[in-house]
């Protein structure tokens, strides 16, 4: 399977005119929206706004710094000529701050970071698109500053996220998941039954109709009976309770007799019951102190890794101003747990000050001293991430085998450990993606490993 592209070529060209930047005619102009331009595309822009979102540029266009952090990462002739480049262009603006020019070497700092790769890029495609998001932002503008504030703060809690994941034991984290989803009253019963569980909940309900919890129940095992023998009252209706956690339904109290449920409008299609049924899991799992990767999640789940973009969606839509602050102190038992040999505890006053930040749009625009806490903030935990990668990830044993982990989308969760029960009774939707066995020479051969 090849080697995808990096994230951060995709911006290394004008997106009006499609060639890439170079350092004499073609330079790349940064705007305080974040989009990036070349010098001559935007010479020729007949109105001082975005073309591409028509957000105002509050400064004249001739007087834009170049984007240096981008233009080293094009060419080693560029970044060889890169100081000369840069006193050209602020040799004559003599009120140039000294924080700009600090914030501008620390930006191209990190724009160097996406360069670094022992035989594969170290920074995953998520971490490369926020470190593009950042090196794209106009400091010379107040909004651009903003912006970068508020993505040197997602670097870090992006940053927190992989390092408990990579502190975690792959092994157990199945375990702990399924465990705190039962101490709740809930259930999973694997991809295909749970999905079968669901679609039969929705046959029930995606009319208006209104039953007890005792008659829905009772309607779900007798249609799951023929194909699943061992669906049972009380796991049916543990899946139902994890339904109700998620308040997907309108419930009827009634004197002397059980309640009545309804499912609610948005919820009458397969995909918004799942989506909101995914999400509940997802949220059981974060108060539990379980951080799980999107591909994880779609192998847990769905027994593929065919839904990773949408759990990463729904992760994304359960982040709080909090999380960063809990995903830290999570990290700080990780660490205590190890005995931290890569002495990543030293990150902790960094990720603590970028999760102090506060993330809204609307915010008070920062000062340029938060603007260089900031940036540094974020240049610090991005290269402990990347030396705790290279270091951790060293050695040819240890690689092949996270690679081989990686292409089967499981990361080490008991991957075709047991054998499939939907080719038990006729036949796996999965095929060649299930992550479980479809025969006994597969059994054995990965339980060997």
């Amino acid at each position: 399977m090849p080697i995808q592209a990096p994230q951060w070529t995709e911006f290394l060209s004008c997106p009006i005119c499609r060639h890439e930047f170079d350092r004499v005619q073609r330079q790349p102009i940064s705007l305080a929206c974040g989009h990036t331009l070349c010098k001559t595309c935007l010479s020729k822009l007949h109105r001082r706004q975005c073309p591409f979102d028509q957000s105002s540029v509050s400064i004249e266009a001739e007087d834009l710094p170049v984007n240096t952090a981008l233009l080293q990462l094009i060419s080693p002739s560029a970044i060889h000529h890169n100081g000369d480049h840069n006193e050209e262009n602020h040799h004559d603006d003599q009120d140039q701050s000294m924080e700009e020019e600090v914030h501008r070497r620390c930006v191209e700092e990190l724009a160097l970071f996406l360069k670094i790769s022992g035989g594969v890029p170290l920074l995953s495609r998520p971490m490369q698109r926020k470190l593009v998001t950042l090196i794209t932002c106009q400091l010379a503008e107040s909004e651009g500053r903003a912006r970068a504030v508020r993505a040197a703060r997602s670097l870090g809690e992006r940053t927190v996220t992989e390092l408990i994941l990579q502190h975690q034991n792959p092994q157990q984290l199945s375990a702990n998941l399924w465990a705190a989803v039962r101490a709740r009253g809930c259930q999973f019963l694997g991809p295909a039954m749970q999905e079968e569980v669901l679609r039969l909940v929705l046959l029930a309900l995606e009319d208006g109709s209104a039953l007890s919890r005792k008659v829905l129940v009772m309607f779900v095992v007798q249609r799951l009976e023929p194909h699943f023998p061992q669906a049972s009252k009380t796991s049916i209706g543990h899946v139902v309770q994890l339904l109700y956690r998620a308040s997907c339904f309108k419930v009827s109290k009634r004197e002397g007799d059980s309640s009545l449920m309804q499912l609610k409008d948005e919820f009458r299609t397969y995909d918004s019951l799942r989506r909101e049924h995914d999400a509940q899991i997802v949220q059981i799992a974060t108060e539990a102190g379980l951080r799980i990767a999107p591909d994880q999640w779609s192998s847990l789940l769905y027994g593929d890794s065919a839904h990773k973009s949408h759990m990463q969606s729904i992760i994304d839509k359960l982040q709080t101003p909090q999380s960063f602050g809990q995903s830290v102190q999570e990290l700080v038992i990780a660490l205590q747990r190890t005995g931290d040999p890569h002495n990543l505890s030293n990150l902790r006053p960094s990720l603590e000050l970028l999760a102090a930040l506060d993330p809204c749009p609307d915010a008070t625009l920062p000062s340029w001293a938060e603007c260089d806490g900031a940036l540094e903030a974020a240049r610090m935990t991005v290269r402990g991430l990347i030396d705790f990668v290279s270091s951790h990830g060293g050695g040819g044993r240890s690689n092949g085998r996270q690679s081989e982990q990686a292409a089967h989308g499981s990361h080490g969760i008991k991957y075709k450990t047991s054998l499939c029960r939907d080719l038990l009774r006729g036949g796996c939707p999965r095929g060649a993606n299930c992550t479980f066995a479809h025969s006994e020479e597969e059994l054995d051969r990965y339980r060997s490993r």
